[in-house]
């Protein structure tokens, strides 16, 4: 463990310090040309599959009232819509016809990955007795992951200069590449369309009868047929329905958290809304994570979580092939800043 100069207690079971005192890549420092060259030896066909739902997916904003549909319209040329626009007619002697749009687009509202930048938490990392808003890694809420405000002992302070994420953004994760080999793991197959919290136990059911093996680097996906669901309903989700009736990972176990430290697993990826289940099992202490899967990973270990991707059509395809490893590329937008970005995933087995 390194020593940094943001932090001087970590919280306890974290990989603070573990990849360097400033470190903003996580487990990503797993995903070594070792397990690339891993993950291209999973490929026997070439056979390809697009892990994302349609942008516009899953409809409307009521799985999430801050995130909306994209918007997709033309620039402007001369002051008109820029689509099908002929140049004829700013120079007569022109063959062409002109497409050029641009889109107003939140980054987590359809097939996404989470950045370490999107999740933190109140931690005492000076020993000083005073929790400071922090990510992982010790990085700064208002200092190095900046919003318009600053909240700071009940005040709301504007802020000045750059904002967004200066630390730990999804930039980091482009550069990185996101690819090596990934495995999946079918609770689906198991456990249907019965809305099953799965825990630890569940969890590695499912692993042994299955012969799934995780290892180190990693990148696991797992099909809940959510995402399946969203596209029958036809960008008109039925939340209730959706949440009732797929599976989703029980956060608040420790048993399960243990295992994510324990497995050396990138990311977690999941067809379904959080990954983990929302809203989690009620809190027993006094003060708890709301999203306690997310504390887990992004917080404390810098392991990733990718939600809502298209698992369907791969995960059949491994099972009924007897397979659970593929080739997975999967860059985020190379948006420096951003706490979270869209995916076009893709598998090759």
């Amino acid at each position: 463990m390194s020593q940094s100069p943001r932090w001087s207690r970590r919280p306890e079971g974290s990989t603070w310090g573990d990849f360097g005192p400033d470190d903003e890549l996580g487990r990503l420092n797993l995903l070594t040309p070792e397990k690339v060259l891993q993950g291209i030896a999973e490929v026997r066909l070439g056979k390809t599959f697009c892990l994302s739902l349609p942008l516009d997916y899953p409809g409307g904003a009521v799985l999430n009232p801050r995130r909306t549909p994209p918007e997709l319209r033309p620039t402007q040329r001369n002051g008109k819509p820029n689509m099908t626009y002929p140049l004829r007619c700013d120079d007569p002697t022109a063959l062409d016809v002109i497409c050029d749009d641009q889109v107003i687009l939140t980054l987590q509202y359809s097939t996404q990955w989470d950045s370490l930048a999107h999740v933190g938490q109140m931690f005492d990392v000076d020993g000083d007795g005073k929790a400071e808003d922090v990510f992982y890694n010790g990085f700064r809420a208002g200092t190095d992951i900046v919003g318009p405000l600053i909240y700071r002992d009940g005040r709301e302070i504007p802020t000045t200069g750059r904002q967004g994420a200066l630390h730990l953004g999804v930039e980091n994760m482009a550069r990185s590449c996101i690819q090596g080999r990934g495995v999946m793991i079918d609770l689906e197959a198991h456990y249907g369309r019965s809305g099953k919290i799965v825990g630890y136990d569940d969890l590695m059911a499912v692993l042994e009868k299955d012969r799934v093996v995780v290892e180190p680097g990693d990148l696991v996906c797992l099909r809940t047929g959510f995402a399946e669901m969203l596209l029958a309903m036809n960008r008109q989700p039925d939340v209730a329905r959706l949440f009732a009736t797929n599976c989703a990972l029980d956060g608040r176990d420790p048993r399960l958290q243990q295992w994510v430290t324990d497995s050396g697993a990138v990311a977690l990826i999941a067809d379904n809304y959080g990954v983990e289940a929302t809203p989690a099992r009620p809190c027993l202490d006094d003060y708890c994570a709301t999203l306690p899967l997310h504390a887990h990973c992004l917080f404390r270990l810098g392991v990733y979580l990718g939600e809502m991707w298209h698992l369907t059509e791969l995960a059949d395809w491994l099972r009924a092939n007897g397979r659970s490893r593929f080739l997975l590329t999967a860059p985020p937008l190379r948006l420096p800043g951003a706490v979270g970005s869209p995916a076009t995933p893709v598998a090759t087995v």
